[in-house]
């Protein structure tokens, strides 16, 4: 054991190494990390081009740093980037898609997407180099079958996700939260065990050489911060 490990509770700690930054310092980047989150957006419209493995490992693995509960780590990301297993999830997805937008979602919903311009055709998900299908584990098991427990696993894989789309803007990427509803279909065509359950499908690559989004405005800091 070194001079920067200890044992608490009998188990190994490691000295936190934070950077000292100045008072300056920290509002410059704060201030850079905002100017440059706020130009994400999700996009529908992407660019077949091939992108390195390397990068998504890399994508993944920033995600998974995430905080978890317990650092259960509750998480599975399937990467796809074979075109027939593409093909199918697109097929399928566009099926259910199909029933929500012809009566499952109701007319305040279908009035708010309007403004979006979406429908229930999803040719992205054939189209995006890559789809990330991020899994939850609702628990885990131990070598010999038993059940373990994970905690605050939406939050968990929430959080893991907010990583992700962050990590893919600041490579250059652009990403779409796709969530068809019911998502059953992606454990069948993946194989996934019973323990796994669909949290969110993401669709990563260049955007096409023209790319249209929505003009949104976002919410002024007073109207999501209270401060006390």
């Amino acid at each position: 054991m070194n001079a920067q490990e200890k044992i608490i509770n009998g188990f190994p700690f490691i000295q936190y190494e934070a950077e000292r930054l100045s008072a300056d310092e920290i509002i410059q980047r704060s201030a850079d990390f905002y100017q440059s989150i706020n130009k994400r957006r999700s996009v529908r419209d992407f660019s077949n081009k091939p992108i390195p493995k390397e990068v998504i490992e890399h994508l993944l693995m920033a995600a998974s740093s995430a905080p978890s509960g317990a650092h259960k780590q509750p998480w599975t990301f399937c990467v796809v980037s074979s075109a027939s297993i593409k093909k199918q999830i697109r097929e399928a997805a566009e099926k259910e898609e199909y029933e929500s937008y012809h009566g499952r979602m109701g007319e305040e919903w279908m009035n708010d997407l309007k403004a979006l311009a979406t429908d229930w055709h999803k040719p992205f998900l054939e189209v995006a180099p890559y789809l990330i299908v991020v899994f939850k584990k609702a628990y885990d098991l131990s070598p010999t079958d038993e059940k373990r427990n994970n905690y605050y696993v939406n939050e968990s894989v929430g959080i893991a996700c907010g990583f992700l789309l962050a990590a893919i803007h600041y490579a250059g990427l652009v990403a779409l939260t796709h969530t068809p509803s019911p998502m059953n279909f992606l454990t069948r065509l993946l194989g996934r065990p019973d323990n796994e359950r669909p949290f969110l499908l993401i669709p990563i690559g260049y955007p096409a050489e023209e790319t249209f989004v929505p003009k949104l405005k976002r919410k002024a800091l007073n109207e999501i911060a209270v401060y006390y």
